[in-house]
């Protein structure tokens, strides 16, 4: 059976990596995509002459109309705190759809499911109300997860983004002129995802990200304090355990770079390191922004909770 996909907020960076992986899942199809910017203009300009949304065109809808459209599956694209509009009218409308909220705004709503598969897969099978993580979390958490139980004290995590991080709305944080040359730290104190990682991960976490002269991609870095004296091969084999069976999480030997994750689904996490006190861990990992910070997790959430195989649609980069 053909899942009918709607997708509002269609028009940012975010907005066409989704248009790309629907029109490459063999499960989904198009609706509708809603975007009052390209209202009337072809889907296909916006992918480069692709011919999967020939004859469709961007529509300019509203909560009401969106709803009406009834779409099995709505994706919700839009900015921070502009969610709720929609979400009332498709829970009033059409109430059987699924939702996936790309947002702030339902990370922190125990009525919604957080769909970071790698730790809530089977709350994420079946859901019809996910909140996607957003793209630092992501990298973050599943950092820390394999350390869960043995940190003592505050995590400390340092990002840096690509610029499309900053959406297409112009500012300093995506003006080539200004990232010439130059990094630009952002939001060091109270950061959103510093909030989302520490209730997510149930750890103490301290966040600090910056943005790059790179369009794609991000990484972070995690300094923490271990409860005990351990080695480097102890810790790893905990990663290697964790993740063993992960589709989307890859393991390196070395640390994670930024331009090695670009363009594929995967989360890749280089081997921890071990200070010479043997209880200071420093790990790193690195994901696409766009995709696993985003759109392609999306899909896997989707893939979850509409009960197709968690990779459909999406080809692994190894």
């Amino acid at each position: 059976m053909t899942v009918n996909v709607g997708l509002i907020g269609a028009r940012g960076y975010v907005g066409r990596e989704m248009l790309e992986l629907i029109a490459r899942h063999p499960e989904f199809s198009l609706a509708y995509a809603s975007s009052r910017e390209w209202d009337g203009k072809p889907i296909a300009d916006m992918l480069d002459g692709d011919t999967h949304f020939d004859g469709q065109v961007f529509e300019a809808l509203g909560p009401e109309a969106a709803a009406d459209r009834k779409a099995d599956v709505v994706i919700l694209g839009l900015p921070n705190g502009k969610a709720a509009p929609f979400v009332e009218a498709v829970g009033n409308t059409a109430s059987d759809s699924v939702l996936i909220d790309l947002s702030a705004d339902y990370r922190h709503d125990d009525t919604w499911t957080y769909g970071l598969p790698e730790r809530n897969r089977a709350e994420i099978e079946g859901a019809s109300r996910i909140a996607n993580p957003g793209c630092y979390a992501t990298a973050a958490q599943l950092t820390l997860l394999p350390l869960k139980g043995l940190l003592d004290g505050q995590a400390h995590i340092f990002g840096l983004s690509g610029w499309s991080g900053a959406g297409t709305t112009p500012s300093r944080k995506n003006d080539p002129e200004a990232l010439h040359d130059n990094v630009i730290p952002y939001g060091l104190v109270g950061h959103g995802h510093e909030r989302e990682i520490a209730v997510h991960s149930g750890e103490d976490v301290r966040f600090m990200p910056c943005v790059a002269s790179f369009f794609r991609g991000l990484i972070v870095t995690v300094s923490a304090q271990l409860t005990e004296t351990a080695d480097e091969n102890q810790i790893a084999e905990l990663f290697a355990e964790t993740y063993r069976d992960e589709p989307f999480a890859m393991l390196l030997d070395e640390p994670a770079e930024p331009v090695a994750a670009a363009g594929t689904h995967l989360c890749q996490i280089g081997r921890p390191q071990l200070r010479a006190d043997g209880r200071g861990v420093v790990v790193t990992s690195a994901l696409d922004n766009l995709l696993k910070g985003a759109a392609s997790q999306a899909i896997q959430n989707l893939n979850l909770a509409l009960g197709f195989d968690e990779k459909t649609g999406l080809i692994l980069a190894r």
